[in-house]
């Protein structure tokens, strides 16, 4: 059985709840699809209070707001979320195969926002698949979703704003972090994160890798070392540490499956994580009616996501005849305005890097083209 819908969301974390709840405001018709059981995606997880402005939700905590806004896209009579709704597959006349709670469903929308996500990277190295190495993302799940803590002991390794959060909250479930080591010249996240974890006594460790992870049917320690410039071990810098968990926090990976299946150009950018589709200042990707927000748009901060959220739903809306003109270009204006406040800094500054390097980076199809063949 087919259904028809005006805007369909696929992903219901803070991008694709924000999309939905501008789109649905201005007056169209809306189903967010998320596989997962609760809508709010990763900001279920997150116990810690956001900067920015009040626009930009500062000084409250994630799970808040991923409460606030599954709340306001519900107060909308025409918006819908369905919950373990697997987003299998967008076909070639733009009917999407859906999953949901068992049952198979096809949706036809007239416009498609993709919120997917990302997924965490990882290190292949010796003991990698030893039962007590997780991505900074599980442990934060398996704490702050499901109480349970990953270990007594961790060995935190990256320390961006996600190892540094992280290991944070592992101090405030008792757990003892071991130290936490970072491959780069230098701390990757906010100064702030970093001196609340100094300030608990753990050290921060640049210029550090691991190399090997050891135990059997669980892990007993990890061997780590000082690096040079040219990423090669230190002689005599190498060291073991006990532990009986590693948390791997390495960087996110757009989830780009359907924005490949759909068509959209694609471009390699590292600044932003790696393939993520072109997209204008509207959101809208090189496949007309298709547009895209947060994480797989780019690796950024969720304060982002919901901005440009908001600027897919609003982009979605204006398209399909709900806002005038004027109206979308004032409301498009100030929401560009926050995400730019967002982008301020250093850390922004590699955003705004990546962003000016996505309308001149080769896409996939270009780079087979040249590279002689190939398939996608």
């Amino acid at each position: 059985m087919m259904q028809e819908c005006q805007v369909a969301v696929v992903g219901g974390g803070p991008a694709g709840l924000s999309a939905a709840a501008e789109a649905a405001e201005a007056g169209a018709e809306v189903v967010v699809l998320d596989r997962e059981t609760r809508p709010g995606g990763q900001l279920i997880k997150q116990t810690h209070r956001f900067f920015g402005s009040k626009a930009q939700r500062a000084g409250t905590r994630g799970i808040d707001i991923a409460s606030r806004l599954h709340e306001e896209v519900e107060g909308y009579a025409g918006a819908t979320i369905l919950s373990d709704a697997d987003v299998i597959a967008r076909y070639y006349d733009g009917v999407l195969g859906v999953m949901h709670e068992g049952e198979w469903l096809k949706l036809h929308p007239r416009r498609l926002i993709l919120a997917t996500g990302a997924s965490e990277k990882t290190l292949a190295l010796p003991g990698s698949d030893i039962p007590g190495v997780y991505g900074a993302g599980a442990v934060q799940t398996l704490m702050n979703v499901h109480g349970v803590r990953p270990g007594r002991r961790v060995l935190m390794v990256g320390a961006g704003n996600i190892g540094l959060i992280v290991a944070y909250q592992l101090l405030q479930a008792d757990v003892d972090v071991a130290e936490i080591i970072e491959a780069l010249p230098h701390i990757g996240g906010y100064w702030v994160h970093a001196s609340k974890i100094r300030r608990m006594g753990v050290p921060v460790r640049t210029c550090h890798t691991i190399l090997e992870i050891s135990g059997r049917d669980r892990v007993t320690a990890a061997r780590v070392a000082g690096i040079d410039r040219g990423w090669n071990p230190v002689p005599g810098s190498e060291r073991w540490i006990e532990c009986d968990a590693v948390c791997l926090s390495v960087g996110l990976s757009p989830l780009a499956d359907l924005m490949w299946q759909t068509g959209c150009e694609m471009a390699w950018v590292s600044e932003l994580g790696g393939y993520i589709p072109r997209r204008d200042q509207c959101m809208e990707t090189t496949v007309p009616g298709v547009f895209v927000a947060g994480d797989a748009s780019g690796i950024e901060e969720a304060s982002a996501a919901m901005m440009e959220g908001r600027i897919a739903g609003l982009s979605a809306a204006h398209s399909l005849g709900y806002v005038s003109r004027d109206a979308f270009w004032r409301r498009h204006g100030h929401l560009a305005s926050e995400l730019k406040t967002l982008r301020a800094g250093p850390t922004g500054d590699i955003i705004m890097r990546g962003l000016a390097r996505l309308a001149d980076a080769p896409t996939r199809t270009q780079q087979l083209v040249e590279g002689g063949g190939g398939e996608c």
